[in-house]
């Protein structure tokens, strides 16, 4: 029987983030990222040309390892501590093996399967409608939101940011923020339930 596989959990990633090297953000901004990006691509022969999407097997390999090879490198920066989170490449390849092969967002006639596709597939590309993240006024949130919902082309919901609540800033650290993002939730359910479509994924 082969050995379970030690992943790496949030709490061993809080210790690291909280014991983690120093650093400063604009060291890892101006510095760290991209010398390392530099490094990397010189490191693995990295060339694109006029193809964003390369279809070059080898060209592939060579992105995903130097994909790993920047994360093992450089780790990952903590803004909040002001620390480096360093994985393995051990870690970081159990982590691919054991991550979930699909997901199911949203239920009944609304469900949909996220899972990979690879090239020239015949299976549709999931679509998610929303403001991704922007901050979206109060007064038009759920027409919004609703605009996307009853698209059909539309698989799935991604939130914005109420930009007030009650009229106040939903500033961050602030209970608003906590009122607004409970007022989020129950105005995009609002939203697609006008739109007809109660269970999509959000």
């Amino acid at each position: 029987m082969a050995p379970i596989e030690k992943v790496l959990t949030v709490y061993d990633t809080y210790i690291r983030s909280e014991n983690g090297p120093n650093m400063t953000e604009n060291v890892w901004d101006n510095k760290v990222i991209p010398d390392s990006a530099l490094r990397i691509k010189e490191k693995y022969d990295l060339t694109f040309g006029e193809d964003l999407i390369p279809t070059d097997r080898d060209l592939m390999d060579r992105l995903f390892m130097a994909g790993v090879d920047m994360l093992v490198s450089t780790g990952i920066f903590n803004v909040d501590t002001r620390k480096v989170i360093n994985v393995t490449e051990d870690e970081v390849m159990a982590a691919i093996r054991t991550a979930p092969k699909r997901i199911q967002l949203g239920a009944n006639k609304d469900m949909v399967v996220l899972e990979p596709r690879r090239g020239n597939s015949r299976r549709k590309p999931i679509i998610q409608g929303g403001p991704t993240g922007a901050t979206v006024s109060e007064d038009m949130f759920i027409p919004m939101f609703q605009s996307y919902a009853q698209e059909p082309v539309v698989d799935i919901i991604v939130n914005g940011v109420m930009a007030t609540i009650d009229g106040i800033p939903s500033l961050t650290n602030t209970p608003f923020e906590i009122k607004a993002t409970l007022a989020e939730i129950r105005a995009i359910r609002e939203a697609c339930n006008r739109a007809g479509r109660p269970d999509i994924g959000i």
